[in-house]
C-alpha cells in the first residue's frame, strides 16, 4: 500500500495571516483572507480530511477508519470511534487568545473534550513569543484579580522559542502562541478551548469574542510555573498515552517505515525531499499518512520529519 495524503482544510482565523503561501507554497482558498490554521489530518464530525490521491482519492478520513481500520491503521484502535488524532499547521501573525484545554477528569462535565497537544516550531521571527503556564508567585487568587482587571497577560510565563525547538501542551497546562510563528500541532482529536483573556480586542466581526472563565478556572492546573521548551530525549520529543512523536534526522537514501510494522504512522516533513513508492515527492510542510505494513519513503535530499505513532 502507498503513502496517503489529504487535501488540507483552511480555517479563517483573526489572528492568521498567509504565510502558508510563503512557507510551503500553498494555494489558499481566498485572496486577503487570513488562514490561522491548517486542517491536515482531522476526523471531526464537520470538519472531514479527504484523500487527494490514487485509488482512494474522495474518501474521507472518517470513512477509511470505519472500514478500513485494520488494513490501514493496524490493530488495538477498537475503542476508538473516530481516528484519534487532529493534525494542524498553526499561522500565527497575531497573538492567540490565552486559554486551556480541559483535563478527562472534568472534560465531559463541562460539556467538552480533553486535549493533550504538542507543538513544533516550524518558523519563528525574532523576538516572538510563546505563553506557557503561570509566572513564579502567580496564585489562583492573584490570577482571577488579573482577569477582573484585564491584565493576565501579566500574570502568564512567556518563553522565546526557536524553529526547531517543541514544548508538550498537557491538558490544565495555560497558554498561546504570540504573533509571528508557524507551528506544527498533534493534538487529540478534540476541538475544545477554553478562552480566559482575548487581550482585550475584538473578533473578524467587531465583538469581543466569548470567553469561558468559569471553565478556564476549572481547568488551569496553577502548579505549572515557568515551564521552558523541552529537551528531546534522543529522537523523543513527545510521548504520552495519546501519542509519540520522534525527530529523525535522514540523509539522502534513507529509507523510513513505520516503526511497529503492524501499525500507521504519520509523516510530517520539517526539511529536505521524500520519495514515495508511487513516484510521488513530499516537501517542508507535506504530512502522510503512512498506512501498516506500507512500502517505505525515500529521503531524495538530506531531510527532517515528524514521525508520530500512538503507543500500544
Amino acid at each position: 500500500m502507498h503513502v496517503i495524503t489529504f487535501k488540507p482544510l483552511y480555517m479563517e482565523r483573526v489572528w492568521g495571516g498567509r504565510e502558508l503561501e510563503k512557507i510551503f507554497e500553498r494555494e489558499l482558498p481566498a485572496a486577503g483572507t487570513p488562514y490561522g490554521e491548517a486542517w491536515e489530518m482531522s476526523d471531526r464530525p464537520a470538519e472531514q480530511s479527504i484523500v487527494n490521491h490514487g485509488p482512494m482519492k474522495g474518501t474521507s478520513l472518517n470513512e477509511l477508519w470505519q472500514n478500513s481500520r485494520e488494513e490501514i491503521f493496524g490493530s488495538g484502535f477498537e475503542d476508538s470511534p473516530r481516528f484519534p488524532l487532529l493534525i494542524k499547521i498553526l499561522d500565527a501573525r497575531d497573538k492567540l487568545s490565552i486559554q486551556v484545554h480541559p483535563p478527562a477528569e472534568i472534560a465531559s462535565e463541562l460539556g467538552g473534550e480533553a486535549k493533550t497537544e504538542m507543538w513544533y516550531i516550524a518558523d519563528a521571527l525574532p523576538g516572538a513569543q510563546l505563553y506557557v503556564g503561570l509566572k513564579a508567585g502567580i496564585t489562583k487568587a492573584d490570577f482571577q484579580d488579573a482577569i477582573e482587571k484585564g491584565s493576565v497577560d501579566q500574570a502568564v510565563h512567556s518563553i522565546t522559542p526557536q524553529r526547531g525547538d517543541s514544548i508538550f501542551i498537557p491538558s490544565g497546562r495555560l497558554h498561546a502562541i504570540g504573533a509571528g510563528l508557524v507551528i506544527y500541532e498533534i493534538q487529540q482529536n478534540s476541538d475544545t478551548t477554553y478562552r480566559v483573556f482575548d487581550w482585550n480586542r475584538m473578533g473578524l466581526d467587531g465583538v469581543p469574542r466569548d470567553l469561558h472563565v468559569e471553565q478556564s478556572i476549572r481547568c488551569i492546573d496553577f502548579s505549572d510555573v515557568e515551564p521552558g521548551m523541552d529537551e528531546p530525549n534522543g529522537n523523543t520529543l513527545a510521548t504520552c498515552p495519546y501519542f509519540h512523536v520522534d525527530r529523525l534526522n535522514l540523509s539522502t537514501g534513507t529509507m523510513l517505515g513505520n516503526p511497529d510494522q503492524e501499525r500507521f504512522s504519520i509523516i510530517t516533513v520539517v526539511s529536505g525531499e521524500l520519495e514515495s513508492s508511487d513516484g510521488r515527492t513530499h516537501q517542508e510542510g507535506d504530512m502522510l499518512l503512512l498506512p501498516r505494513a506500507s512500502q517505505a519513503l525515500r529521503a531524495a535530499a538530506d531531510s527532517i520529519v515528524l514521525q508520530t505513532t500512538i503507543p500500544r
